[in-house]
């Protein structure tokens, strides 16, 4: 399939996607052009970015035929905005003091329920594989590397170019931390009762479209 065809099945698929998203990115085209005509080209080139990076989970579940829940992808979508977009152009991060800690947490919560699926993915959906707890404490695990990285990742883009990413250093770094790990908890816990009890728990839902939609990823899985 040519980039052309490509692009155009991408814009298909963009328009099926829930308004909450598609507001982000009329949000996103408008401050682009705005900040042209404005010579505000920092603030374009942050939205054109900010725009791609949001078509990124589209892609992937194109290339690698993988369904992902709506409402899983409109908070990928969402993320991002709030991140790139409202924190940096719109200086939500220095406005807002409890802005980087909500969006830690949910990220790390996010990561936690990814983390759930890779390991149940890795066992093709079988429950007797592996006990519950060991597969949310997999999920916990990865949700805390995740955070580790991006800590290790903003130390060096200040050491290397100056930025101001830890904010207060060593305490900034903590609590992101800490926060990234209750969050984790969050979503690895609620793997864990799913694999269990398979009850209408915590994000069930979500955890059940994803596997309903993907049953070559989960042959082995059976519903209590």
């Amino acid at each position: 399939m040519s980039a052309k065809e490509t692009l155009q099945e991408l814009m298909t698929k963009a328009r099926s996607q829930p308004l909450v998203m598609r507001l982000v990115w009329v949000a996103l085209m408008a401050e682009f052009v705005a900040g042209l005509v404005a010579a505000r080209y920092t603030s374009s080139f942050i939205a054109l970015g900010t725009f791609g990076l949001t078509l990124v989970p589209m892609f992937f579940a194109r290339r690698f035929h993988i369904y992902i829940p709506r409402s899983f992808m409109a908070g990928i979508v969402l993320f991002i905005f709030a991140t790139l977009f409202l924190g940096e152009v719109g200086d939500f991060y220095n406005r807002y003091w409890w802005w980087d800690i909500v969006l830690h947490g949910g990220s790390a919560l996010g990561f936690g329920l990814v983390g759930f699926i890779a390991i149940f993915m890795l066992f093709q959906g079988d429950r007797y594989a592996a006990p519950p707890w060991a597969m949310g404490l997999f999920a916990f695990c990865f949700a805390m590397s995740i955070g580790a990285l991006w800590e290790i990742f903003e130390y060096t883009m200040d050491q290397t170019f100056g930025t101001n990413m830890q904010k207060s250093g060593l305490q900034d770094t903590m609590w992101d931390l800490i926060v990234d790990a209750g969050g984790g908890l969050i979503g690895a816990v609620s793997g864990a009762i799913y694999v269990a009890f398979d009850r209408n728990t915590p994000f069930a839902s979500l955890i059940r479209d994803f596997i309903t939609r993907n049953k070559r990823l989960f042959g082995k899985y059976r519903s209590k």
